[in-house]
């Protein structure tokens, strides 16, 4: 079982940065691919960035790859998700989300995912 906790959102203003954080527990960190999630109200949980558990390989949603940066630190067990130009279409609940890395099946789907974090509100206001 890995248990993940998000911390870091909040209210900011349109064209702020912030730096959201997920700390996980309870297996061996450096052996999941962690990515992060986001859910607006009446709309799908839908995929913004994944860090595989080994190699530096990241991948982004086409809406995030020139304004988010995902990076993961294994000696805090902790992955991180650096926002910045943030926009009023950018609120939205964000999750965090692990699995196991042995199985390089893909990144995109919230299926292929075993463990998720409560979520941190992120508000961008204009």
């Amino acid at each position: 079982q890995v248990q993940l906790v998000e911390s870091g959102g909040g209210v900011v203003q349109s064209g702020d940065s912030l730096r959201i954080s997920c700390k996980a527990s309870g297996q061996t960190f450096s052996h999941y691919d962690m990515a992060w999630f986001r859910q607006s109200p009446g709309k799908e949980r839908d995929f913004v960035a994944h860090a595989r558990w080994s190699g530096g390989i990241t991948y982004y949603a086409d809406f995030a790859k020139d304004r988010f940066t995902i990076s993961r630190d294994n000696a805090k067990s902790t992955v991180y998700l650096q926002m910045n130009s943030l926009k009023p279409e950018d609120t939205a609940v964000y999750y965090c989300a692990a699995k196991n890395g042995i199985y390089n099946e893909g990144y995109g789907s919230r299926s292929l995912y075993a463990y998720w974090g409560q979520g941190t509100q992120v508000t961008v206001s204009s």
